[in-house]
């Protein structure tokens, strides 16, 4: 901890940029934050979003690599950014913190291949349901939960476009879904996992 640096972000601010050289690991104490790329022709693609707890760019660090995405602050946010030589000594000295940095990788690894799956198995309204879900606090009956962040990121993180995000919301009104302002109002819980989990062929082998 000595060696490292608290750093307070407002919202908006940037954190790093695409192709600066990674030289610190960041774990996100308050707050929210996401990493993109720019395509080409101006668009945003919302890779990661992190919240309390969670830590990102350990991959790169560890080899002085550049960034190949962008940070920003989504909400006010602190964050401690702890230096690679700082790590590397710990992990000399207790082998149990290269095991965390090596978990902390995989999970990475995991929620990429989780986001893939759903792009490709998953229709809108799944997609949406499940992010739902991971907010959620609860485990079954009713539940309110705040939207975290404003609709557009929540799109992109989605892979989905704003419009395509609100016939979404719409979507999950008949499994018991309302949107108030900022807020997911959740009837069941189990009722909109059953239908975040089913098979989007059976519907469309109703509807022929």
């Amino acid at each position: 901890m000595a060696m490292s640096s608290w750093h307070s972000y407002d919202r908006g601010e940037t954190l790093f940029l695409h192709g600066e050289v990674a030289r610190s690991v960041h774990i996100v104490i308050e707050g929210w934050v996401k990493l993109f790329r720019v395509s080409s022709n101006g668009g945003e693609a919302v890779v990661s979003v992190f919240t309390k707890g969670e830590s990102f760019g350990e991959a790169v660090a560890f080899r002085n690599n550049k960034y190949p995405v962008s940070a920003e602050a989504v909400t006010a946010c602190e964050l401690i950014q702890i230096p690679t030589s700082a790590l590397m000594e710990m992990m000399r000295k207790d082998p149990e913190v290269g095991v965390s940095v090596l978990a902390s990788t995989f999970t990475h690894l995991h929620s990429l291949v989780s986001q893939l799956e759903q792009l490709k198995a998953r229709t809108g309204a799944q997609r949406v349901a499940e992010f739902l879900l991971e907010i959620c606090e609860k485990e079954s009956g009713r539940c309110v939960v705040t939207l975290p962040y404003d609709k557009v990121l929540i799109a992109g993180r989605l892979g989905m476009k704003p419009e395509s995000l609100s016939r979404a919301f719409s979507k999950l009104k008949p499994v018991g879904v309302r949107i108030v302002r900022s807020e997911a109002v959740i009837d069941d819980i189990d009722r909109l996992r059953d239908f975040s989990e089913s098979d989007p062929a059976l519907s469309w082998n109703k509807a022929t």
